[in-house]
């Protein structure tokens, strides 16, 4: 049966380069087939925001379905695209640090291979990784949230990517292309030890048990759970990443000073469950892209002769 502890068997020299081939292109396919989703989800996660730090807003709740019907009539098709080219920049580097990065890690005698040593490998190699993409990522929010001001009459921030790379180097300095890392970095943490410990647990739980044996059924039973278990745990950090990206740093009307202060807010002026705004769409995302990236990646490694994950 192939695993993950055929893979620690695997000269890292001579498969390293492929592992982050095929891991690129799985998240490429899988970020388009569902990125409107994650558009609809970032809209939800930023209704309700307080115009001035000293207002107490009243919160404004919106469906998806509606959140999705805006989109439409404002944008069109291309609406929920917004952002799609840093996105897909992103996961050039995010996914494959993150997914090859924890296949080494878990079998590194720090981590010793148990269930707490693979949850720290997930949330270690997902922070690195998100830590090093967060530019692509800032860019992608502030572009889905620019979407937003058709409603108005005014005028998108960023005309395109490098546009908007241009735009906040010159006005936030090299340093604002990390606005909300910190954030950004514990809710990487968190997706990961979620998704890739729980994937793969399941897997081999599924496997072992003879439920079934190493094929898609059982890449896609656990991309379900993996799925359940991330978007749970990231969801928070997820509404507070989303709210101090948007943000532009140094401005003296921002909202929230840092991540606490953003959380502090959020709960203050919204209540609590407004930490998970956008579950939904966000499972609705986390779902399919996994089964997208998990399916396609562990198809594409065993047309290469890899070993599964």
């Amino acid at each position: 049966m192939g695993g993950g502890a055929d893979g620690h068997k695997e000269a890292p020299e001579l498969r390293t380069a492929s592992k982050i081939g095929l891991a690129s292109v799985s998240a490429a396919v899988a970020e388009s087939s569902t990125f409107p989703i994650d558009v609809i989800k970032t809209r939800l996660q930023l209704r309700g925001e307080s115009p001035r730090p000293t207002s107490l807003p009243r919160p404004i709740f919106g469906s998806s379905f509606s959140v999705a019907a805006e989109i439409w009539r404002k944008g069109g098709v291309l609406g929920f695209y917004s952002g799609l080219p840093p996105a897909l920049f992103r996961h050039l580097f995010y996914s494959p640090l993150r997914i090859v990065g924890y296949e080494y890690l878990r079998g590194a005698a720090a981590f010793d291979g148990s269930l707490f040593g693979k949850a720290l490998a997930g949330g270690v190699s997902g922070a690195i990784a998100q830590i090093l993409a967060s530019p692509a990522d800032l860019i992608k929010v502030r572009m889905q949230a620019d979407g937003r001001l058709l409603n108005t009459s005014s005028q998108p921030r960023y005309a395109g990517v490098f546009d908007a790379l241009r735009k906040i180097v010159q006005k936030e300095g090299f340093r604002g292309l990390w606005t909300g890392v910190v954030p950004n970095a514990q809710r990487a943490f968190l997706v990961n030890m979620g998704e890739l410990t729980c994937y793969d647990q399941a897997k081999h739980f599924i496997i072992h048990k003879g439920l079934c044996d190493d094929n898609t059924y059982a890449h896609t039973l656990a991309s379900v759970a993996s799925g359940l278990c991330s978007t749970f745990l990231s969801c928070p950090p997820d509404v507070v990443k989303t709210r101090l990206m948007n943000q532009a740093s140094g401005r003296e009307e921002a909202l929230y000073r840092n991540s606490f202060d953003c959380l502090y807010k959020t709960v203050k002026h919204e209540g609590l469950s407004a930490l998970w705004k956008g579950f939904f769409p966000t499972w609705a995302r986390l779902g399919p892209w996994q089964f997208v990236f998990w399916v396609s990646y562990e198809k594409l490694r065993q047309i290469s002769g890899l070993s599964s994950f």
